[in-house]
């Protein structure tokens, strides 16, 4: 069973914030180019599929997971999916983001615990690992130009 967690602060103020959770609910996290959400309107509450698409090795993949808790409060928002017996990976992923109202700081964490499910990930599991941290790390820049596009311009 792998576990990752990783957390980027996206910036700072309401403004950030607000910034932060227009691009979740354009699941502009996933909006990766090798990675994206085929079901784009889904809305995040519990009870919704979402149909992940990922092209690796030159095949595009479909994976369904299932929101099973959202959360959305004036310093939180975000949600936690499992995965159906329709997704390569068994397991859960959990995407945050946080307002600290102390600091004003916004961040944006992911989480998940996972395992093979098909025969191919348990085969290939050292190249699924590094795809997991490959959407991971991606997916914390995409959420960094939705947020602060001239920061990281500054930046590169």
């Amino acid at each position: 069973m792998a576990h990752d967690f990783s957390r980027t602060r996206l910036g700072n103020g309401e403004a950030a914030f607000s910034a932060a959770k227009q691009a979740f609910e354009r699941w502009a996290m996933f909006d990766l180019g090798w990675v994206r959400v085929a079901n784009a309107d889904a809305v995040i509450c519990p009870g919704q599929v979402v149909a992940v698409e990922a092209h690796t090795l030159g095949l595009w993949t479909l994976n369904l997971s299932r929101i099973v808790k959202s959360e959305d409060s004036a310093t939180v928002f975000g949600f936690l999916y499992a995965t159906t017996r329709l997704h390569v990976e068994q397991g859960e992923e959990r995407f945050l983001l946080e307002f600290d109202r102390e600091t004003g700081d916004v961040w944006y964490g992911v989480e998940a615990v996972s395992r093979p499910r098909a025969t191919l990930a348990r085969l290939g599991f050292p190249m699924t690992r590094a795809l997991q941290q490959r959407f991971a790390r991606e997916s914390h820049e995409r959420m960094l130009e939705e947020v602060s596009p001239a920061g990281v311009r500054a930046l590169k």
